[in-house]
């Protein structure tokens, strides 16, 4: 039975073949951003003076519909970045979260600090894609590449410049790491069950490179569980439906940053 990641990844290659009709990677490389140079997400992350936390722009979500229809993105980004964020996540899948091209855009003009683009690459046409729309950092996500595909999509961005966050879910993962990953995240959800266990993170980082920036994912809605996972070895925290869902997403991040001190 297909999971939602499945249909995600269908629908993702779909979009990659309209795509190539418009623009090829050659247009990419000519763009006006492709030239310009990365803001380190690994420095951001490992300055003291901010939070450690990747702030997400996250409007919908295919669990839950819409979380925040009328959220500003310059607003939200620019308040994520005043109050501490290290890296702002933007999601540019349209079909599934209601993200574009566009929200990135806007963030980027607006933040001095790295910007990530969440979405689901597939193809080394999307790792060209990134680059040319402005982003910092690039996911990967293990459970829908095997460990050939990781590792030359991977490639393919430390050539161009670009910083890559894998996204792990389980411990049969790990052999999908390489050398051209940066960042390395956990993700507390599992996939099929939706069910968030902390712990099972705990287990997966101790088995990781103690060279890579560690980050944990997904169900973080406690400022004591940033500290709890700090406590344990995790330097960043990717967070963005916890303070979607607020009518004023930046007053929400605000006070969690100051309780999970």
């Amino acid at each position: 039975m297909k999971t939602i990641l499945d249909e995600i990844v269908d629908q993702k290659r779909i979009e990659i073949l309209e795509k190539q009709k418009i623009n090829s990677i050659e247009d990419f490389k000519n763009s006006e951003n492709f030239n310009l140079p990365v803001i380190s997400s690994k420095a951001s992350i490992l300055d003291e003076s901010k939070s450690g936390i990747i702030a997400e722009f996250k409007c919908k979500s295919p669990s839950k519909g819409f979380i925040n229809k009328d959220a500003n993105v310059k607003d939200v980004v620019a308040g994520y970045e005043k109050y501490g964020a290290s890296v702002v996540s933007v999601l540019t899948d349209e079909h599934f979260f209601g993200g574009s091209f566009e929200d990135l855009n806007q963030a980027k003009a607006t933040l001095s600090i790295p910007v990530l683009r969440k979405d689901f690459i597939v193809d080394e046409y999307q790792v060209y894609e990134t680059k040319a729309i402005g982003a910092d950092l690039m996911l990967l996500i293990a459970e829908c590449l095997t460990k050939d595909e990781v590792y030359n999509l991977a490639k393919t961005a430390k050539e161009i410049g670009l910083e890559v966050l894998l996204e792990l879910h389980s411990e049969d993962q790990l052999e999908k790491v390489n050398e051209f990953i940066d960042l390395i995240g956990i993700n507390n959800r599992d996939l099929k069950t939706f069910h968030v266990d902390i712990e099972k993170s705990k287990q997966i980082l101790k088995q990781l490179p103690k060279d890579l920036i560690k980050v944990a994912e997904s169900g973080i809605s406690d400022p004591k569980t940033v500290k709890e996972l700090r406590k344990a070895g995790f330097q960043s925290f990717l967070i963005g439906e916890n303070f979607m869902k607020n009518e004023n997403p930046t007053e929400a991040f605000k006070k969690f940053v100051k309780e999970s001190k």
